[in-house]
């Protein structure tokens, strides 16, 4: 039953029923009590309490309780005993008119309690009464109801307040009730408003009533403003929102504007010393909504969530582009249908141990939801009224899904999901004993759409993401630490101090933690990273930093031998680019139950290397809290400032924007998931974060070249550590005139290899949405490899190195049988993060350049400037520039 925080209860008759005017003042301060006999005579959407009939069975009690009854007032203590005792504590009020406080073990069973008065006048006289009963509820502190009723005379508003002392309200019926404007109260009435407003109290001097103004759909807090009791008044009788400005008066909310509000309810808080008034906001002409801004909800902020999201498809139903995706959705019922039943099936199939993909999915299926709800002329505030109507109900069902449904299930857990078009001859079946099989198909075969539809990656449903990241980054961006704290808690299960920890990363109980052989590995793998990018620094130019421009270098910026590129364009005019390091760049390593020494290496030598001076490296911590040993050993060998122990797009916000512990960066480099991703897109598109980031990122790729010379277990074991990462790992084999026979041999070493791994269910996953490409030649294979742009491109080939000057897109290149995708994950020197989802087509790998600006200048002698001059002064007065062509006048003509 919901918490009755009001002092009067009106008890309805047979006239007040068919009385809308009093019912709609009524229901906004109160729900009502009827009598069982008028319970279908009540409209809809009031809230109502039942006096029972006497004799009132246990299955007519529960078809009240089914019907929408917030409580059932009877006394009779067997019927009570019938329920289930959670049930009987928050849906039954006991009526008592025994003249005695109830016995405290028929208290301690019920919602509340119900005492008997002869007539009105006696109320004055039953405080020790109420009093008593009102201990026995503990309603001080329990939130029990309390009610003295007396069905005859007509109780003042002296006996409200009264009661209102002892935690108690009153029932009067509604026949003494009446409501008017101030001034008019009826003689011989007990007026509504005066009832309410009785133990109102306010420590103002004003006398006025803070009041929060929440809207009916989704709860969300509109505003704080002011009331009077004549204010409180007007909206009680009109049903419109009426307020008092401490500047203006009494003002009735949009009367100018039309940003009208109709009051659903006005409910005192439990000190009665604060209202709330929950509103149907009205859109007015020059305002959106409560506040003056223009589309602001709220006057707090934004709306966000669910309510964001209805308010953004009421307004696209009306606006949207005709052929835009949400007009189709609203004009094309079974589109929409069928989208609904699509993402319903994948929450269901969505693993509860990946957290962030159940999110993601219900959000999908929320959207879609509620898209349905929009387009059938409904809100959130219908969709919460038929939830809080289930939640009344005490009759149970067994709840079994409908047959088809539970059929569907089982086929569903039965079978792996089939494969998308164009569909192979042979549809393998996806059970657990079927081969683990990529499906092929043969280049002449396929139709330009086909060729057109298998280059394509699973669309990444970026908006819905953001979404979901956009209150993360808000928080942290907002509330720094405190609230990075708390999502590293909800997200990683992991209860941290401090966020940030600082150098020194490593003693004698963390290297103890690390192998020996793992020590060893992480020590090559970091010398043969740093080699191969301090060259990039060395070649970067045809000049030694040291030998140009002035003597020697600043350390902080380049060492002596880094190249600077000079060029002299024309006699006495010296152009030079030279790099120089972001000062403060964030490193994402993935984490958690994962262990990811390399990418901290990747992304930490590389920086090093640049020489960037403040370098934080953010990480998910174990529910523990603690880091792995492997990343901190790392942290410490590229020399880090600082570790961020935080995931996820709150790790990006505090990187982003900075925290009390946390340092803000100027660029955020990393892999990690979808919502790392979102978060990275969100934050470099915000001009007050001023942070810029290396790459989209998606699921790890791969593309593998093989002719008849590559070895089928080569193959398959490039392929598999790719699959391996994650059930939407991409991995193509494209095959350059393989027979059946050579075909054949790779696929049974794809399905040897992966039954004997540990993740071989995720490796199905991944293997069930890859393809394999026959292809007539080499030209062809560089063709269709150009046109994916794969992260990882494997040629297991002859004359490998021939292919590698045909790659135009790619993340990275693995020449010939012996140069497995693995080395260059770890050992070889080359970086690992690289892009994916076809931005190889636009963007490189992580670099040394990644963590640099590159910076030009020019040195113009009297001769260099004599030289162009004119030339300059030309251009400038073409494009009307006249102080561009002046600035080198009064040059030249000093020189004359």
């Amino acid at each position: 039953m919901q918490q009755l925080t009001t002092p009067l209860l009106p008890l309805l008759d047979a006239d007040s029923v068919k009385d809308s005017a009093l019912l709609g003042a009524l229901s906004r301060v109160a729900p009502v009590l009827v009598p069982q006999d008028l319970v279908s005579a009540l409209p809809a959407n009031i809230a109502y309490l039942v006096l029972a009939a006497p004799a009132l069975s246990y299955d007519a009690a529960a078809d009240l309780f089914d019907a929408g009854a917030e409580a059932i007032v009877t006394a009779d203590t067997q019927l009570i005993q019938q329920f289930d005792a959670a049930v009987a504590a928050t849906r039954f009020i006991y009526l008592s008119a025994s003249g005695a406080p109830p016995a405290p073990e028929t208290l301690n069973a019920v919602a509340g309690a119900v005492i008997t008065l002869p007539t009105a006048s006696a109320i004055a006289g039953a405080a020790q009464l109420v009093q008593a009963t009102a201990d026995g509820l503990q309603a001080k502190t329990s939130g029990k109801s309390l009610f003295v009723l007396a069905p005859s005379g007509v109780p003042s508003v002296d006996d409200v307040k009264a009661l209102a002392k002892l935690s108690a309200s009153l029932i009067a019926p509604s026949s003494v009730l009446s409501l008017a404007d101030e001034g008019q109260q009826q003689q011989g009435k007990l007026d509504i408003a005066d009832a309410f407003l009785a133990p109102l109290t306010s420590d103002r001097t004003d006398g006025l009533f803070a009041t929060t103004v929440v809207s009916a759909a989704g709860s969300a807090s509109l505003g704080l403003v002011y009331s009077s009791p004549l204010s409180i008044r007007k909206s009680i009788l009109t049903g419109s929102a009426h307020y008092q400005s401490r500047n203006r008066g009494l003002w009735h909310k949009g009367e100018s504007s039309g940003a009208t509000q109709q009051v659903v309810s006005i409910r005192q808080d439990c000190d009665s010393d604060a209202l709330q008034f929950v509103v149907r906001q009205s859109r007015g002409t020059s305002a959106s909504g409560f506040c003056h801004l223009e589309n602001r909800e709220s006057c707090f902020s934004s709306a966000t969530g669910l309510a964001k999201l209805e308010a953004t498809l009421k307004q696209r139903q009306q606006s949207a582009p005709a052929g835009s995706y949400t007009a189709r959705l609203f004009s094309d019922a079974s589109l929409l249908g069928a989208k609904l039943r699509e993402e319903a099936a994948e929450l269901a199939d969505a693993s509860n141990a990946d957290k962030q993909h159940v999110a993601f999915e219900a959000a999908d299926l929320l959207y879609f939801a509620l898209t349905k709800c929009v387009s059938a002329g409904i809100g959130l505030e219908e969709i919460e009224a038929s939830l809080d109507a289930k939640a009344k109900k005490v009759s149970r069902r067994k709840g079994d899904a409908k047959p088809a449904f539970a059929e569907q299930q089982k086929a569903a857990e039965a079978k792996a999901k089939t494969a998308p078009a164009p569909t192979p001859a042979a549809q393998q079946p996806k059970d657990a004993d079927a081969p683990i099989k990529i499906q092929s198909y043969r280049y002449e075969e396929l139709s330009a759409s086909q060729r057109k539809e298998l280059l394509k990656r699973p669309a990444l449903r970026t908006e819905q993401v953001m979404e979901i990241c956009r209150p993360i980054l808000g928080a942290v961006k907002q509330r720094g630490d405190a609230a990075l704290l708390e999502l590293t808690e909800k997200f990683d299960r992991a209860k941290l101090q401090t966020p940030v920890r600082l150098p020194p990363f490593v003693n004698d109980e963390v290297m103890a933690k690390i192998k020996p052989e793992v020590k060893v590995a992480i020590d090559i793998a970091y010398d043969n990273i740093w080699k191969f990018h301090k060259a990039q620094k060395t070649t970067f130019g045809n000049k030694r930093a040291a030998d140009v421009g002035a003597a020697g270098t600043v350390e902080a910026n380049e060492a002596p031998e880094d190249g600077v590129l000079e060029v002299e364009t024309m006699p006495g005019v010296v152009c030079r680019r030279f790099a120089r390091p972001i000062q403060s760049v964030g490193l994402y390593v993935p984490g958690g139950s994962a262990v990811l020494p390399s990418t901290a290496l990747m992304l930490g030598v590389p920086a090093q290397v640049a020489r960037c001076p403040t370098v934080v490296i953010a990480t998910p911590p174990r529910p523990d809290g603690s880091i792995s040993p492997e990343v901190l050993y790392c942290a410490s060998k590229v020399n880090a400032s600082a570790i961020l122990c935080a995931g996820g797009a709150q790790a990006v916000a505090a990187m982003a924007y900075g925290t009390e512990t946390c340092p803000k960066v100027d660029k955020i480099v990393g892999p990690g998931n979808q919502f790392v991703t979102a978060a990275k897109m969100l934050v470099q598109n915000e001009t007050d974060a001023i942070v810029s980031i290396d790459m989209p990122a998606g699921p790890s790729e791969v593309l593998v070249i093989a002719d008849s010379s590559a070895d089928p277990a080569f193959v398959a074991s490039d392929l598999l550590s790719q699959a391996e990462h994650g059930p939407d790992s991409q991995v193509v084999l494209v095959g350059i005139a393989l027979t059946a026979t050579e075909l054949q041999a790779i696929e049974d070493e794809v399905d040897r290899q992966a039954r004997a791994l540990p993740r071989v269910e995720v490796v199905r996953q991944a293997i069930d949405k890859s393809v394999t490409v026959i292809v007539p030649d080499r030209a062809t294979a560089l063709e269709w490899s150009n046109a994916y742009a794969p992260e990882h491109l494997i040629l297991q080939t002859a004359s490998p190195e021939e292919l590698v000057k045909l790659v135009t897109n790619a993340g990275s290149v693995f020449v010939g049988a012996w140069s497995p995708e693995s080395c260059g994950d770890y050992m070889s020197g080359t970086n690992h993060s690289l892009p994916t989802a076809a931005y190889a087509k636009s963007y490189s790998g992580v670099n040394v350049g990644t963590f640099e600006k590159c910076i030009t200048s020019q040195a113009l002698t009297k001769q260099g400037l004599r030289g162009f001059g004119q030339n300059v002064i030309d251009l400038a007065m073409c494009e009307g520039l006249q102080a561009h062509a002046m600035a080198v006048k009064i040059r030249l003509d000093r020189m004359a």
